[in-house]
């Protein structure tokens, strides 16, 4: 009988594509984020952080603020936080799922991606638009995955 994934295991980073149902393009919103949006010296340190967060695994991680549970409404989130030229935020929403049928290992989920100036918050429409990509992620069982 195969044992269930534990959060003391490692992680295995996916990112979270989207289904034909909901996305005729599959979009994958993080990986997008990551590759289209975010420079070079943000891209590799966010896949860097990503890789140690779940070797570590998470909850041991000591991330010196680049890797952050999320509060709130936002609850259950993890953000990885890395800050760019000209004075840009990035942020990459994540989730950790021990459900995920067909793994062996517990997964480190890239869900979204989004940016912003210095200084200045994500509206409320914004995370609503991260948690309803989380709500599409774990409503199909197995997940839907890259």
């Amino acid at each position: 009988m195969r044992k269930q994934p534990s959060s003391d295991d490692a992680h295995e980073v996916v990112y979270f594509q989207r289904h034909l149902d909901d996305d005729p393009g599959q979009s994958s919103p993080g990986r997008v984020f990551l590759r289209e949006v975010c420079p070079v010296k943000v891209r590799s340190t966010m896949s860097a952080v990503l890789a140690a967060v779940a070797a570590a695994p998470p909850k041991r991680f000591a991330g010196g603020g680049y890797w952050e549970a999320m509060k709130g409404d936002m609850a259950g989130w993890f953000e990885v936080r890395v800050d760019g030229p000209e004075r840009r935020h990035y942020r990459l929403f994540c989730l950790l799922d021990y459900e995920a049928e067909g793994n062996e290992k517990p997964l480190l989920v890239v869900v979204a991606g989004l940016d912003k100036p210095f200084r200045t918050v994500l509206s409320d429409a914004d995370y609503q638009r991260v948690r309803g990509l989380g709500q599409e992620y774990r409503s199909r069982n197995p997940r839907s995955t890259l």
